[in-house]
């Protein structure tokens, strides 16, 4: 039985969509002004692996998760660069795309932009206008937060808690200084588009229940982010949604932590990240991933280089153990053990079920994946077997292990190569000449060349079949 973090009632919950058997969901996205960080890949990965895991359950379930390409900061960005907003946006979004792919995240079901859905914000700020809760003030409208006793809910704050702890520049133009903006007044040289209450765009805050309602209905099943979005965005998305059409806008809302560098949050605003881009040339788009699944997705993560460097080769070791099984298993004819399949799996989905614990879940793909080498070293392939299969329904969840494990590995060999002076034909030339040596009788020759290798990163391993080369 699956139970969810739910930050609204702040308690462990069993997870019961509105309609059995299918899920609604939607995730707030990024704001495309400039690339992706591992903060947002946090994010960005938590949520791909419940979505797995959902559909893994047997529901069918409807991911939508938005692009924001309008917004101060890409206004900002494009006056930097000389360039229209569009051109920011756009060249933003495909970038995004990739960092998606090395990550290994599967696509939403629904990508929607912000300003294709102007016509659907204009509405409900006009739903929110006629039931008294918004109000239009030099051309900008505005949430009247006072009108509604249950603003808060969701932070667990009260209105005067919150005033009492702010710093709240005065605006005159606000009635009441915590009310935020719904609709914003053009100014020169920025986008626009026509409304009730003159040319503008949009706040932050109604795009996304504007966008969420149109593809999911109200009330849906999941709404998801960042912690840092608790606050105001998602109380805000609330107070919008709820106020206008008089329903609950979630049945659950999970947060993921925030990655921490030190002591600080990563964030573009304290210039303390690395991006996505970055990461995935050094040290692969998986090795990330597999250092945010090792981390409850409510926790935080700490994040530093070395740990990544750690990961990477517990990752890198993970596929060398696949392509043995892969290649003992071969043409054999093997019958799975079901019953070891079940076994493991069993344990993955124990794991999954107390809140996606893909910590815990991790923990239960290295069981299978030391079973399978036991069972490779004993040559008890039917039982191998069950756990090759395991691995596979685990991994695909989680998304580890889910590339070739051949094609992974020599790509690990061409990148080592690639940043050296060794070539493969001058590794199998050194090989040959170890060969000889050992022939020969010439052992120091021999140990030379394998510590030549080593100190290079390239691992010897001798076989009955002959001697094969891997990276450090």
């Amino acid at each position: 039985m699956l139970k969810v973090h739910d930050t609204l009632s702040g308690k462990l919950e069993v997870f019961e969509p509105i309609n059995p058997g299918a899920v609604g969901m939607y995730v707030c996205g990024v704001t495309v002004y400039d690339r992706s960080h591992i903060g947002h890949a946090r994010a960005l990965v938590c949520f791909d692996v419940i979505y797995r895991y959902l559909k893994f359950c047997g529901y069918e379930v409807t991911f939508v998760r938005n692009f924001t390409d309008v917004d101060d900061k890409i206004i900002k960005r494009a006056e930097q660069r000389g360039v229209p907003a569009m051109q920011v946006s756009e060249e933003n979004i495909a970038a995004f795309k990739e960092d998606m792919r090395v990550l290994l995240c599967e696509q939403p079901d629904l990508e929607p932009k912000a300003t294709e859905h102007i016509a659907e914000m204009i509405e409900l700020i006009g739903e929110l206008e006629a039931k008294g809760l918004a109000y239009e003030s030099g051309g900008d409208v505005y949430f009247a937060v006072d009108r509604l006793p249950e603003y808060g809910k969701l932070s667990h704050r009260r209105l005067d808690d919150m005033m009492a702890g702010a710093r709240v520049e005065v605006d005159e133009r606000k009635r009441h200084p915590m009310d935020f903006a719904l609709w914003k007044a053009s100014k020169p040289g920025e986008p626009d588009w026509d409304s009730p209450w003159g040319k503008g765009r949009p706040g932050w805050h109604i795009e996304c229940s504007a966008m969420a309602s149109k593809y999911l209905g109200q009330p849906f099943d999941i709404h998801g982010g960042g912690n840092d979005l608790v606050f105001p965005h998602h109380e805000n998305e609330i107070a919008q949604s709820e106020g206008a059409r008089g329903c609950t806008l979630a049945r659950y809302w999970l947060h993921n932590g925030m990655v921490n560098l030190g002591s600080e949050k990563m964030s573009k605003s304290l210039g303390n990240f690395m991006t996505i881009q970055h990461c995935a040339a050094e040290y692969g788009g998986e090795a990330l991933r597999y250092l945010v699944v090792g981390t409850h997705y409510r926790g935080p993560l700490d994040f530093t280089v070395e740990r990544l460097q750690e990961q990477k080769k517990v990752l890198d070791r993970i596929y060398e153990s696949l392509a043995r099984a892969d290649e003992a298993l071969a043409g054999a004819a093997a019958k799975p053990d079901a019953g070891l399949i079940d076994e493991h799996v069993a344990a993955f989905r124990e794991a999954m079920d107390e809140d996606f614990n893909t910590s815990r879940a991790l923990a239960a793909l290295h069981d299978a994946l030391r079973g399978m080498n036991r069972y490779l070293d004993a040559g008890q392939l039917p039982q191998a077997a069950a756990c090759r299969e395991a691995l596979r329904r685990i991994g695909a969840v989680l998304g580890i292990g889910t590339q070739d494990p051949a094609a992974y590995l020599e790509s690990l060999k061409q990148q080592t190569l690639s940043t050296g002076d060794l070539t493969a034909e001058r590794i199998e030339a050194l090989i040959a000449e170890r060969l000889a040596a050992r022939k020969s009788r010439n052992f120091a020759r021999a140990d030379e060349i394998r510590d030549e290798l080593k100190a290079q990163g390239i691992i010897l391993e001798d076989s009955p079949a002959g001697t094969t080369w891997k990276t450090a």
